[in-house]
């Protein structure tokens, strides 16, 4: 028997020996991808096999079993073209939950980020695995590790937020998830997303060029990247569309194998993001042919073409064959590409599930529930001056807005739902896909608009109703919940825009009501039916001009105002913060937002959600990060100039880490249980929570950690670990970090990573700027490390 088909020797051994077996042709064909739909034929496509597949289509199918059929036939057909029986990889997304009919819909990265909850995080990543796998897919496109600092960029929604530590801690969550859920003999693998510096684009444009120093590239683009390396052994990676210091990422040796391969122990296989190679040389200009600029992605240390084949084709493998490029890159790729296939299980367990297997394996009893608890931890209450919870003795309550009767908008970018309604969209927005419809920029100014058009047909509700056919709207389940109370509703204005039309009717409810409830924000999602999303940026942060001209209006009633914002991006608006009497920020919390939003409304649940973000007050303050470096952004300090903008304060709206509760948490008992540590030693830093309201509260608690003097400028302060205290009325708990020097580690002058001896200032609060304790310890020595030795977080422990 040959080695590689005897499944007791490693994934190496069996990879080793098949690629000396391997024509030129057949290691071709495992570089690069297909891309179909289930009524597609794909034989011309699959000649000598086939290295990946994207499923896509899927979202085409109508049922499970629809699914589950064409990946069976798919990969039988793969697999008989390929001379060794060579499974393909299927892949997905699977940020959102996966794209099959009746699979369970998660929020968004961002509502996730705001739970501080890596261990719901982790049950999520579990459950997409597991989904995903039953139909024979192996490689999940999640998490998105990118850190997210600025809102004009479509995608906000997709990361866990602007702090690279956060961000660490809940994609290696994930990657955990995904990765140790064994599935019909199947290992599915992770693939993080966008490396490296995608979110620092210009002007937020979607794939522009990043403008960031080497410094800040790697002390925090790269650092969520790491800790899912380093703590989950991460083994697939997608680069970014961007440039960074003058090369597309995905041609950059320097990114994808010095640094990530080198210097931060990757070990997995990178795959393209979808036509990414095809920009290099397209759009990027760079390489003087296609196949050139292939063979520089290829041998820059990119491995798999994704989604179909442009620059791995015909060209670069002449090229090969002729010596002109050095085979042994192509050997590489396709090394590792193998290697992952036998450490997934593919060669004996290639296809899908079936019948009953299918749907027991897919649906388990408690998937709803994790969601459930994903959308409902996200919601974070940004104001309230007492009128939330609601008493209960409300004769009438008006609800206003879109989101108030239309369950669509609360599906973010990157959930089935919003791949299913691309499709039917008049322009589509998202990379790597084909192009359609007009492609200019949005007017804001009416709706429709060039790309902003109408969606609430029944060509869209269709869509809701076949994919979600159980998701409640806040109306329906504000009933459910009080059937004595008199619910009312009305439109009251569009998601874009500033149309008052609808002002009217809306007005005289509020003015009939004892309270109103108003739903807030744009569409996060895909295309032109889309305020933002993949390719949906925008340079105006701020509420629609309609919605803040209607809380000016309905101000003027003397009624209670509470605002619940769905977006992608966070709520930000002078009218909204001076006029609302709450504010809950619930982003896109998929499936049971409503039954989320009605529980924080109606005081059956406490809110828990904290900003993972820092709430610019317009565009023109970005960026805006609480991590900022001594001397900048609100704390500029002694430097020449003006202690804010001649128009605006240069604090943010909101900062990182605020969420408000329906109780009140005490800290006492700080301690730092040494006061010198050399630069190996661990340390423990504690204090005591109690709640000391009336209610059963669960607050975040956050330690932050400056370096007080440095030999290069530092930030003012670093989220270095946070922990979820969960308490009953006067119950109190002690929380526990473990710490280690390493974390503060930075790169020095001549950019080598250095624990620095020094004064280290501990803050622990309740929000970025809500600190309760404060202390300071000194570590004695200077030490350098390598990068991907240091600690990337501390851990907390609730005792």
């Amino acid at each position: 028997m040959d080695k590689y088909l005897n499944k007791e020797l490693t994934a190496s051994v069996r990879a080793e020996d098949l690629l000396s077996k391997l024509s030129l042709e057949e290691k071709m064909a495992q570089v690069v991808c297909v891309f179909a739909g289930p009524a597609d034929t794909l034989e011309e496509a699959v000649q000598s096999g086939m290295g990946q597949v994207s499923t896509l289509g899927f979202t085409k199918c109508k049922s499970m079993e629809e699914a589950a059929t064409w990946q069976r036939q798919l990969q039988t057909m793969i697999m008989e073209k390929s001379k060794h029986h060579i499974p393909a990889i299927f892949h997905m997304e699977g940020i959102c939950g996966a794209y099959v009919q009746d699979s369970t819909a998660f929020p968004s990265g961002v509502n996730r980020g705001a739970t501080f909850d890596p261990d719901l995080e982790e049950l999520i990543g579990e459950v997409v695995s597991r989904q995903e796998a039953a139909y024979g897919i192996t490689q999940v496109l999640a998490p998105v590790l990118d850190v997210a600092r600025d809102p004009r960029m479509g995608r906000q929604s997709e990361p866990y937020g602007e702090d690279p530590t956060l961000a660490g801690i809940m994609g290696a969550a994930f990657t955990r998830g995904i990765q140790n859920t064994e599935t019909a003999g199947r290992h599915p693998e992770a693939v993080a997303k966008h490396f490296l510096g995608f979110h620092s684009s210009q002007g937020g444009i979607h794939s522009a060029a990043v403008d960031s120093g080497e410094r800040q590239i790697q002390e925090v683009y790269a650092k969520p990247f790491q800790a899912a390396i380093k703590n989950s052994h991460l083994r697939g990676i997608m680069p970014c569309y961007c440039n960074v210091a003058g090369l597309p990422v995905h041609a950059s040796k320097q990114y994808l194998t010095k640094l990530l391969r080198d210097e931060m122990g990757f070990d997995g296989v990178v795959v393209s993001d979808y036509g990414a190679t095809g920009m290099v040389f397209g759009v990027q200009h760079v390489g003087e042919s296609m196949a050139e600029a292939g063979f520089m992605c290829m041998e820059a240390g990119m491995d798999t073409e994704l989604p179909i084949t442009i620059c791995y084709g015909a060209d670069l493998k002449a090229k090969f064959e002729s010596g002109e490029a050095d085979i042994a890159v192509l050997d590489q790729a396709v090394l590792r590409i193998l290697v992952a296939k036998f450490r997934m299980g593919l060669f004996e367990n290639p296809f899908s599930l079936m019948g009953d297997e299918l749907e027991n394996t897919v649906h388990h009893a408690e998937d709803d529930e994790i969601s459930m608890r994903a959308a409902q931890e996200s919601l974070t209450l940004l104001k309230n001056d007492g009128i939330l919870p609601l008493t209960g003795k409300e004769k009438t309550i008006a609800i206003i807005g879109p989101h108030g009767a239309n369950a669509r908008y609360y599906f973010g970018g990157y959930t089935h739902l919003s791949m299913v309604e691309s499709q039917f969209a008049a322009g589509n927005s998202m990379a790597g896909v084909g192009v359609g419809g007009d492609s200019t920029s949005l007017d804001m100014d009416r709706v429709p608009s060039t790309n902003v058009q109408v969606d609430e047909t029944d060509t869209f509700d269709s869509i809701l109703r076949t994919l979600e056919p159980d998701c409640k709207n806040l109306v329906e389940e504000m009933k459910t919940l009080l059937p004595e109370t008199k619910i009312c509703y009305a439109w009251g204005y569009q998601k874009a825009g500033n149309d008052d039309s609808g002002f009217s009717e809306a007005l005289k409810l509020i003015e009939n009501a004892d309270v109103a409830i108003l739903t807030l924000g744009g569409k996060n999602g895909s295309g032109s039916i889309a305020t933002m999303g993949e390719g949906v940026d925008a340079t105006n942060i701020n509420l629609p001009a309609c919605q803040d001209a209607f809380i000016l209006e309905a101000s003027k009633l003397g009624k209670p105002l509470i605002g619940v914002h769905f977006d992608g991006r966070p709520i930000s608006s002078d009218v909204a913060d001076k006029y609302l009497n709450a504010i809950i920020e619930a982003w896109t919390p998929a499936t049971f937002a409503a039954k989320a939003v009605t529980n924080v409304l109606t005081g059956k649940y406490n809110p828990t959600g904290k900003l993972p973000l820092t709430v610019a007050r317009n565009a023109g303050q970005l960026p805006i990060y609480y991590n900022h470096l001594n001397g900048s952004a609100w704390h500029q300090g002694m430097s020449v100039g003006f202690t804010d903008y001649v128009d605006a304060p240069h604090t943010p709206r909101y900062c990182f880490g605020h969420g408000l509760s329906y109780t009140s948490f005490n800290y006492s008992d700080f301690d730092i249980n040494q006061k010198e540590v050399s630069p190996n030693q661990e340390l423990e830093i504690s204090c005591v929570i109690k709640n000391e309201g009336m209610c059963d509260g669960t607050e975040v608690v956050q330690l932050y950690l400056q370096d007080v003097q440095a030999s290069v400028t530092r930030p003012v302060k670093e989220l270095q670990g946070f922990a979820r205290v969960a308490l009953k009325p006067q119950e109190s708990r002690k929380v526990v970090f473990t710490l280690h020097p390493s974390q503060l580690a930075f790169l020095d002058s001549q950019m080598k990573w250095k624990i620095e001896k020094g004064q280290v200032h501990v803050q622990i609060g309740s929000s970025s700027e809500d600190i309760r304790l404060e202390g300071d310890f000194i570590i004695s020595d200077s030490r350098f490390i390598a990068g991907k030795d240091r600690w990337l977080n501390g851990k907390g422990k609730v005792l």
